[in-house]
């Protein structure tokens, strides 16, 4: 299903989403204090291109307040509404029984999109 799946997912919106998170990466390393928060962008953009068979895991302590400043940051700036429009999708997608599974990887994005520093897909 995995195959299948990403290449359905493709099609129908995940690529468009996949490279939304990656230019908006590369816009956001064009600064400096910008570079952490692209990489993660451009990262999530990645594997939001194939999400299928993907599992999202903790992301080891980097190790001081930085990951958690970084987080809060993320989370004010953009990550809520990021967060919000898988929320939405989900939701819509749930709407018929064959957009359950596109659901479910929306929502598998929600907690990577919302704290990039502390989760990963993998």
């Amino acid at each position: 299903m995995s195959p299948l799946g990403n290449i359905i997912w493709l099609i129908f919106g995940g690529l468009l989403t996949g490279l939304g998170y990656i230019l908006g990466g590369l816009a956001l390393c064009i600064t400096i204090i910008g570079i952490p928060f692209g990489l993660k962008a451009i990262e999530l953009g990645i594997a939001t291109l194939a999400p299928f068979g993907k599992e999202v895991t903790v992301q080891e302590r980097m190790g001081g307040l930085l990951p958690l400043v970084f987080n809060v940051l993320w989370i004010l700036l953009f990550g809520w509404e990021i967060a919000l429009a898988h929320l939405v999708s989900a939701l819509i997608l749930t709407i018929t029984i064959v957009g359950i599974p596109f659901a479910k990887q929306h929502l598998k994005l929600v907690p990577v999109s919302l704290a990039p520093f502390s989760y990963r897909l993998s």
